[in-house]
């Protein structure tokens, strides 16, 4: 039988061998492994305890033969990877998969804990962490791994020859599959959900600026659809306000940036821009990069400068995608640093030196009270009162692992994870 590491606080780490503990309750929280619940393994009879003996005693003499033949000593056993320890709040469940996770994948909201993959999506169960289903959506051949997954509504979007189909994903949603006008083209591009209508684009050989159309999330039908700009327009952000907005960067180099109305398709501003690598927003702002590394917010409702933070003269920092409650604005930089900074003009409330470098898989999230910033692989997470900009808690493991640390939530519980396991780290923190 193999054996599997009893996930256990941050004072004690052991290994468990299958069937060891039958019987017995322990306080730990539960491990699941590969979607499947712990299970009671066969008791070690006497029978397995004398094979298990053969079984060691055949191998010393085999060993004892080969080092006769050529005199060499043996190659050592290769270690056992050590059991993880962890440091910080105590895990409700810890969920291990069998592929390592690609968080970055999901374009949109998608209010369940989920355990993503280059493969597809695994739903987990919120109180116990094993597999309640998901649906199996691999990058398409010649696509890039992490490919992007469109999902909103409940819902996985992705597009087949003419059609733009929904799969279930959560709650009471319909999955459907719906025909675009044959006379706009089938080759269809998804571009995000804001949590009402799917946008995309489509066209033919002959028309490689194409058609942009939004689509009823609830499977209602064509929404709109018109021409693309004539040189073409890349959708760099869907944005979920509730008001429906895309932020488009035209091919057309004297058109810059334009914020599209998800209603009807048509410019609502446009504004001179050289290209965004990342962008962000809220109900007022949109956020670009500005300078050699800094961040700019522009008026939402005309595309204005407002106000924008940028390196001094000697530092050297880039920012990484902020995040905003409306109240105060959060600035991510990648040697670490954290500030806050209000809403209205831009004037810094407080910093902070996080411990570890942030780079754009950084992902951090926002709650009511607290920032949730994840690190590197031996860095963790820190856990940040938006109030004050003080370190309230932290949460890390031992590994192994290469990966980034990702933080989701259901809106209840706030989960962490990296490589191929995920914690849930209960309600969600408040300081």
């Amino acid at each position: 039988m193999g054996s599997t590491p009893s996930d256990r606080s941050a004072d004690e780490a052991s290994w468990q061998w299958d069937g060891e503990d039958e019987g017995r309750a322990t306080g730990a929280p539960g491990d699941v492994v590969s979607g499947g619940s712990d299970g009671d393994g066969p008791r070690p009879t006497r029978r397995r305890l004398l094979t298990g003996a053969g079984v060691l005693a055949a191998g010393a003499a085999l060993w004892g033969v080969s080092r006769a033949v050529d005199g060499s000593e043996p190659a050592p056993p290769k270690p056992r990877p050590l059991p993880t320890r962890v440091s910080g709040p105590e895990a409700t469940w810890v969920h291990r998969g069998t592929e390592p996770m690609s968080p970055g994948r999901l374009n949109g909201r998608l209010f369940a804990p989920s355990y993503v993959t280059r493969s597809g999506i695994h739903l987990l169960d919120p109180e116990t962490g094993t597999v309640t289903g998901g649906v199996e959506a691999a990058a398409p051949k010649g696509s890039p791994d992490d490919s992007p997954l469109i999902v909103g509504a409940g819902r996985l979007f992705t597009a087949s020859t003419g059609h733009v189909d929904a799969r279930t994903l959560v709650g009471p949603a319909a999955s459907w599959s719906l025909p675009l006008p044959p006379e706009l083209g089938d080759g269809i591009t998804l571009l995000g959900c804001d949590g009402n209508q799917v946008y995309g684009r489509v066209g033919r050989r002959s028309d490689p600026g194409g058609t942009l159309f939004a689509m009823d999330a609830a499977g209602k039908g064509l929404v709109w659809s018109r021409p693309a700009a004539e040189r073409g327009e890349l959708v760099v952000t869907v944005m979920d306000t509730g008001a429906g907005r895309l932020l488009a960067w035209d091919a057309d180099p004297t058109a810059g940036l334009a914020l599209l109305d998800g209603a009807t398709g048509r410019r609502l501003w446009s504004t001179a821009n050289t290209g965004v690598s990342w962008s962000a927003f809220d109900q007022r702002h949109v956020y670009l990069p500005a300078g050699s590394g800094g961040v700019q917010a522009l008026r939402q409702e005309d595309g204005t400068p407002h106000w924008s933070v940028l390196p001094r003269p000697g530092e050297e920092w880039r920012a990484l995608p902020p995040v905003s409650d409306e109240f105060r604005v959060y600035v991510l930089r990648d040697n670490g640093l954290v500030t806050a900074h209000a809403a209205d003009g831009g004037e810094q409330v407080w910093q902070l030196q996080l411990p570890f470098r942030l780079d754009r898989r950084c992902r951090p999230l926002l709650t009511s009270t607290a920032l949730a910033v994840p690190g590197p692989a031996d860095g963790g997470v820190q856990l940040i009162t938006t109030e004050s900009g003080r370190v309230f808690t932290a949460f890390a493991d031992s590994g192994p692992g290469v990966d980034v640390w990702s933080v989701s939530s259901d809106g209840t519980r706030l989960f962490a994870g990296h490589d191929s396991t995920l914690y849930c780290l209960g309600a969600l923190p408040v300081p």
